[in-house]
């Protein structure tokens, strides 16, 4: 049965999405914002698996968000370093310019994917930049951990 949950807290995850790296990827976006986040997605293909992830996170986040509520963050893993800013515009849009095609098995970009089905399902625009990094496992740390942070200083806590 899929759903989420995420709430301040002390940046723990339970999340079982069907796609190791997504699952690790998640776990760093709680412990950096510092959400308690428990997430599940009924069994698909990987590619499905993302998109659902993205858009019960997105639903889950949405009611933490005001109107032209943002935040920003810039972070670094290892020797990859990302900027995410995020904006509860009621437009969905990810603007970015990393292109992670084939990383985590799939055939599409996995952080694009995910990006795009959270966008959409709580109405934000998103900006990723990645301004270093050359090791794909470091790079999609790095945009989940800024986003994470961004998620939480956007959020009305």
């Amino acid at each position: 049965m899929s759903g989420a949950r995420i709430t301040p807290g002390a940046g723990t995850a339970n999340v079982a999405t069907g796609v190791s790296l997504l699952d690790h990827l998640l776990g760093e976006l709680a412990a950096a914002g510092r959400f308690d986040l428990a997430l599940e997605v009924d069994p698909d293909d990987p590619e499905a698996e993302v998109d659902a992830a993205g858009a019960l996170l997105g639903q889950a986040v949405a009611p933490l968000l005001t109107d032209g509520a943002h935040g920003a963050a810039t972070l670094p893993a290892d020797e990859a370093l990302a900027m995410v800013v995020v904006e509860r515009s009621g437009r969905a849009l990810v603007a970015s310019n990393a292109d992670l095609t084939g990383v985590g098995g799939l055939g599409s970009d996995l952080a694009d994917r995910f990006l795009r089905a959270l966008a959409e399902a709580a109405g934000l625009t998103l900006h990723v930049r990645l301004i270093e990094g050359e090791e794909s496992d470091h790079v999609l740390a790095a945009i989940f951990k800024a986003l994470g942070v961004a998620l939480a200083r956007a959020s009305a806590r």
